[in-house]
């Protein structure tokens, strides 16, 4: 499964915004909306956003 459809069904589950998850994920409100648009996330960044929805109770 895919990093964006991971990030997508956290925050429908969460009711979370995604300027808030970039924010509290990696302390960058558009990362959401920029790999919609095409951004690629190298590994220490997936990591690190993967930590933080491993982290956090939904």
């Amino acid at each position: 499964m895919s990093l964006l459809l991971k990030i997508d069904r956290y925050l429908r589950r969460t009711n979370m915004s995604r300027t808030q998850f970039g924010r509290l994920a990696v302390n960058d409100p558009r990362l959401v909306t920029d790999m919609v648009r095409g951004r690629v996330i190298g590994p220490a960044v997936a990591a690190r956003i993967t930590r933080f929805m491993d982290g956090t109770e939904a």
